[in-house]
């Protein structure tokens, strides 16, 4: 283990062997860090947190802080839960669940990048990149493989789904469908087809999405009756998952104008 004198660490926390510790970094409380977790200088992890193996924290990043709720009991039980193999960079804030007993989650293998801020109760898959000032409120899902532009916000309670894409500087408070590609104001701008190959889609399954996708978002049928037509049919496993995302969206609705 690798502490710098100037680290503050409590006795309740548990560090792995390998463990690196910058300058004026403070470890408060029941933390967990498994092996080969390094944290940056002046980094502070507290409370309930858990970080995975191989995991890195950057400079000044937050971990474990209260969540920016207003009704927030502090006496509240909860923590952030993240796996292994995630590149968290400098200054990203992930809070602490707002529910007793809760957790804020990331998965695995997941890069955030300067700046990003992770609300409370916010719930992240694995494999995302996440880049630079990406904002999320409280509660918000991200599933697994998507790529989220620098500047982009999300609502509380919005869904993202697999493989999906982001321009920067977007505003998005309603569900992003998986596969899909948004801009601007819940603005739908086609599908990410790149994304899908490189996942490993094949072309009957990419060709699929995109017969799914042109009956849901770009018939002239309204959306309500395109989504019957669509879930009357027979699809395979990847295109099911595009219409289960639309057919039971998140209380704020999904995306529908492409």
């Amino acid at each position: 283990m690798t502490l710098h004198p100037t680290a503050l660490v409590s006795p309740e926390a548990e560090l792995a062997d390998d463990v690196v510790v910058g300058p004026f970094a403070v470890i408060e409380g029941r933390v967990k860090l498994a092996a080969g977790v390094r944290v940056g200088g002046h980094a502070w992890i507290c409370g309930d947190v858990s970080l995975g193996e191989g995991t890195s924290l950057g400079w000044g990043a937050v971990i474990g802080a209260e969540p920016q709720d207003l009704g927030f009991d502090p006496a509240r039980n909860s923590g952030v839960r993240i796996g292994a193999r995630n590149v968290i960079r400098e200054y990203v804030t992930i809070h602490r669940s707002s529910q007793e007993g809760g957790y804020t989650t990331l998965g695995e293998g997941n890069y955030l990048m300067t700046g990003v801020h992770l609300g409370h109760d916010s719930q992240v898959g694995d494999g995302n990149v996440i880049a630079n000032n990406v904002l999320f409120g409280g509660h918000v899902h991200l599933g697994n493989r998507a790529f989220l532009g620098g500047g982009s916000v999300y609502h509380q309670f919005v869904h993202i789904g697999d493989l999906a894409m982001v321009q920067g500087i977007a505003g998005v408070s309603l569900d992003v469908p998986p596969y899909c590609v948004a801009h601007g104001i819940n603005q739908l701008a086609g599908l990410n087809s790149v994304g899908m190959r490189r996942a490993g889609l094949d072309a009957a399954a990419r060709l699929e999405i995109k017969r799914a996708y042109d009956l849901l978002f770009r018939s002239d049928l309204p959306f309500g009756k395109a989504l019957e037509a669509a879930t009357a049919l027979e699809w395979g496993p990847a295109a099911k998952r595009l219409l289960e995302a639309v057919a039971k969206p998140s209380r704020k609705g999904v995306m529908v104008r492409g």
